[in-house]
């Protein structure tokens, strides 16, 4: 079993706090020392108290679900011996009510786009059985109840 380590601070300063006029951005620290600002969505919280410039939780849940399967695909991919020379991933989360009638993300949806490098490239077939390995691999996926789907494209 492995940790895996955040840290998320947020300072009021001299903010009002108790009327709910506070900002909401506050800042992500990885244990690799990356450092992100974060706020709530601008979807629930209207700027200026939301920092649109920031990630926010949800933007940051279907960036998780995304990266892990890009990873899974380019380790699979290159096991089979393809190249990859790029990959690019239009994630799309939804929110909505879910079966308990709570606000959820309930599918988040995939859209990769792959590109091949030479002249032996995949077929579709293959393509799709490389994604459908990723997916069946990526435990971000399988740790969230929101229907996780891949859509993808094969780029010339």
């Amino acid at each position: 079993m492995s940790d895996y380590t955040a840290r998320i601070t947020w300072q009021r300063q001299d903010q009002p706090f108790v009327d709910r006029r506070y900002s909401r951005r506050h800042q992500w620290a990885f244990d690799g020392g990356a450092v992100v600002p974060g706020s709530s969505s601008p979807h629930s919280v209207k700027v200026p108290y939301s920092d649109p410039a920031a990630v926010d939780p949800e933007e940051a849940f279907v960036a998780s679900i995304s990266s892990c399967h890009m990873l899974w695909f380019l380790d699979f991919a290159a096991q089979a011996g393809w190249v990859v020379d790029h990959y690019d991933d239009d994630a799309v989360g939804v929110m909505s009510r879910n079966a308990q009638g709570r606000m959820a993300m309930t599918q988040v949806t995939l859209r990769p786009q792959v590109r091949f490098a030479g002249e032996r490239r995949p077929d579709d077939a293959e393509h799709e059985r490389l994604h459908h390995a990723a997916h069946d691999a990526c435990y971000i996926a399988h740790s969230v109840s929101a229907q996780v789907r891949c859509e993808p494209r094969l780029v010339a």
